[in-house]
């Protein structure tokens, strides 16, 4: 049906996509590549030939970069009737959980013209890879605004999703994914982590898997415990958060409280799961979950024996299929205020 043209689709996870053959020739991408970002990969055949299935946010711009641009005036058009749709249906302000491309300059445009709807909060993006140079630029960043918005936090990513194979659990999957940090060396997430702290920076972590929760945690702790040593004690008030959350076991829950770290539950990632998974396999309908854990949270058919709570969506045949249907519906509008606004990230 695509053959001959090139298109990309961003799935609902908003961690993977679609590319067609056409795409991928235009994109350049004609093999597997390296990233710095550990779970990012150009999903391949047994030829080493993409299959169009592009897995994390790195991999996913190869294609996204080679294609038609919107204008400047199109980008704050987009932006402005997607805020403003924010506002029609109550909201008052929000998270805006990336400062990518020309975000800041058009969240500044709309601000001056009057044309703002909604107080808005920025948290630019902090990848696997950013050495000291980059931090300081981020910290740097921070208090940047206007009457209605303002750089406030960064946005870090420890996993991907259970879905595509990329969260970090303690235990593999049923597919035996889902292994490792989305962070090559997860001790640099801490450092960057201590480095925010230190800065008086509020953090925002991604993080799915029980591991990537844990993980969290512990540099928050190290952030918390060096703070209060030395010249950091002053920050001793700095938030963190943690979001998605969705494999925890019950011996991670009281850390939150302990460290006065906040829990923000988006079960948005796994909401495919419609079945009652078994105590043995770990399966669902679908076929896909992570094994089951004693004392382990029910989380939306992951970790536990029961069934998904969530809303329910399309379930993908196999993880490593090029052969994934797009929801019937539109997705929503994202609080991103970049010219990329996927659903349900970051």
């Amino acid at each position: 049906m695509l053959d001959g043209v090139p298109a990309f689709l961003l799935l609902f996870d908003a961690h993977s996509a679609l590319a067609s053959r056409r795409a991928l020739e235009l994109a350049g991408v004609d093999g597997p590549r390296a990233f710095d970002q550990a779970s990012a990969e150009v999903v391949c055949d047994e030829h080493g030939r993409p299959t169009g299935l592009l897995q994390e946010d790195a991999a996913c711009e190869l294609v996204e970069r080679a294609a038609p641009r919107p204008t400047r005036q199109e980008q704050r058009e987009r932006l402005a009737a997607a805020l403003r749709s924010m506002a029609a249906a109550g909201l008052t302000g929000g998270h805006v959980m990336d400062a990518n491309g020309s975000s800041l300059d058009l969240l500044a445009e709309l601000d001056a013209a009057g044309e703002l709807p909604l107080r808005l909060r920025v948290a630019p993006w902090c990848q696997p890879g950013t050495d000291g140079d980059g931090v300081r630029a981020i910290v740097d960043q921070q208090g940047r605004g206007g009457r209605l918005w303002q750089v406030a936090g960064v946005k870090l990513f420890m996993d991907g999703t259970i879905d595509n194979g990329t969260a970090w659990l303690e235990r593999p999957d049923c597919h035996g994914e889902s292994t490792h940090a989305f962070w090559p060396d997860p001790a640099a997430y801490t450092e960057v982590i201590g480095a925010f702290h230190r800065a008086g920076v509020p953090t925002a972590t991604h993080a799915i898997g029980d591991a990537a929760v844990r993980h969290a945690l512990d540099s928050v702790e190290k952030a918390r415990a060096a703070a209060g040593r030395g010249a950091g004690a002053g920050v001793g008030g700095v938030r963190h958060r943690i979001e998605h959350i969705e494999t925890v076991p019950d011996d991670t829950l009281n850390r939150f409280a302990e460290l006065g770290v906040l829990a923000s539950m988006q079960p948005t990632h796994c909401c495919e799961f419609t079945a009652p998974i078994t105590p043995t396999t770990g399966r669902a309908a679908s076929g896909r979950s992570a094994p089951p854990a004693p004392g382990a949270a029910a989380t939306c058919g992951t970790r536990a024996p029961r069934s998904c709570s969530a809303p329910t969506g399309p379930s993908p045949p196999t993880r490593r299929s090029a052969s994934w249907r797009a929801p019937a519906t539109a997705a929503p509008a994202a609080t991103s205020a970049g010219p990329r606004m996927p659903p349900n990230r970051r």
